[in-house]
């Protein structure tokens, strides 16, 4: 299993989805952006645009529609990382963001919606360069972000969305450093991190927050899973998510991964298996590689089980869409299944057929000794 580094860079992630008070009716705009805002969690894209050309039409000079449109076209990204052709539209959209924002402080230097979402279009901009590896123009939106973390602290203390920005902030700028060295040069420009405190202002923001208590609660999902490695605080904040959006697949592949990371393939195998069956029906979001993601877990449920045939059968789906989408390099989930497909067909007695696998392993790239075992069962059969 191959992760992406998906929240990598410390004060890059900062939230834009907070919303001050203004000479607008707020219950109303309050109201749509809440929608909004939930439907992009349920990967109801078109719903969400017309929602947002709602926003758009009723607040013409707000940024909101235009972050929020931006949004959209983020979880698009995140939905399938190996795929760039949506990342100048991405950042176009947050461009427009920025110069409506800079236009607005032009004229009231202390208007904290502008200072919000100019902070949030650096800090979803910073992410994504931060996830191309982009690392020197992620720090400088980083460095420009942080600042307006501290300037919307500044504008309304009371705001505990704007703990997000903080919590990211400590978090990150504590932990990145030492997992990626390649990142401590940058962070000379930054404050000193504090993890911990990072982790009380997440969970603040996550139980209290008004607009970002849903993003904080996704970041706690996933660094918990990816750098705390504490997968029941990872599940009880994927628990909460998938309450409310149990059709997100980002969010179940998560919470899946949790029980995989415990080798407990019996629980990871339900959450597996309901988005294999999501991707066989095409819902929303429910792409070729959470198909082949969950085939390859369904596939090791049934290895473990020596239900050999079924294992087969799911191996067979993840080596077919792993072959398609490995474009450039070759996956764990390809070089896992080809070598297990050879194992089982020997357990089978089908030889020629697990030594063509065997002979494939060898063709690609050594992943835990599966040249060295290839080589061994070439010579000899596997045997359970």
């Amino acid at each position: 299993m191959v992760l992406k580094i998906k929240f990598i860079f410390p004060v890059l992630f900062i939230t834009a989805l907070q919303i001050s008070a203004q000479s607008y009716d707020w219950v109303r705009h309050d109201s749509l952006v809440k929608s909004g805002v939930n439907q992009i969690y349920g990967i109801e894209f078109d719903r969400a645009e017309k929602t947002f050309d709602i926003v758009a039409k009723e607040y013409p000079a707000h940024p909101s529609c235009k972050f929020f449109k931006a949004m959209i076209t983020w979880w698009r990204i995140l939905l399938n990382l190996d795929d760039e052709s949506m990342d100048e539209k991405f950042y176009d959209q947050l461009e427009e963001v920025i110069d409506i924002c800079d236009d607005i402080l032009d004229n009231n230097e202390k208007n904290s919606d502008a200072i919000f979402f100019k902070g949030g279009a650096l800090g979803f901009r910073g992410r994504l360069l931060a996830i191309r590896e982009s690392w020197f123009k992620a720090a400088l939106d980083g460095k420009e972000g942080l600042a307006l973390v501290f300037k919307a602290y500044e504008a309304d203390p009371k705001n505990r969305d704007v703990q997000l920005g903080f919590g990211i902030y400590h978090y990150y700028a504590d932990v990145i450093p030492q997992r990626y060295p390649a990142v401590k040069p940058f962070m000379v420009f930054f404050p000193k991190g504090d993890k911990d405190r990072g982790l009380k202002e997440l969970e603040n923001v996550a139980w209290n927050g008004r607009y970002a208590r849903l993003e904080s609660r996704y970041f706690l999902m996933t660094l918990n899973f990816q750098f705390e490695e504490n997968m029941n605080e990872a599940r009880k904040w994927g628990d909460l998510l998938l309450k409310d959006f149990p059709n997100n697949p980002n969010f179940q592949k998560y919470y899946g991964l949790t029980f995989v990371k415990e080798n407990n393939y019996k629980q990871a195998a339900e959450i597996f298996g309901d988005i294999f069956g999501k991707c066989e029906n095409n819902k929303p979001g429910y792409n070729k590689r959470f198909k082949r993601e969950a085939s390859y877990y369904l596939g090791m449920d049934y290895k473990i089980r020596e239900k050999v045939d079924s294992a087969a059968h799911y191996f067979e789906i993840s080596e077919k869409l792993s072959r398609e989408l490995d474009k450039e390099n070759e996956s764990g989930f390809l070089i896992n299944t080809v070598f297990y497909l050879g194992m089982l067909y020997d357990q089978i007695g089908m030889r020629e057929k697990a030594i063509r696998y065997y002979k494939e392993t060898l063709k690609l790239k050594d992943r835990n000794d599966s040249h060295k075992y290839a080589e061994l069962y070439l010579k000899s059969p596997y045997k359970k």
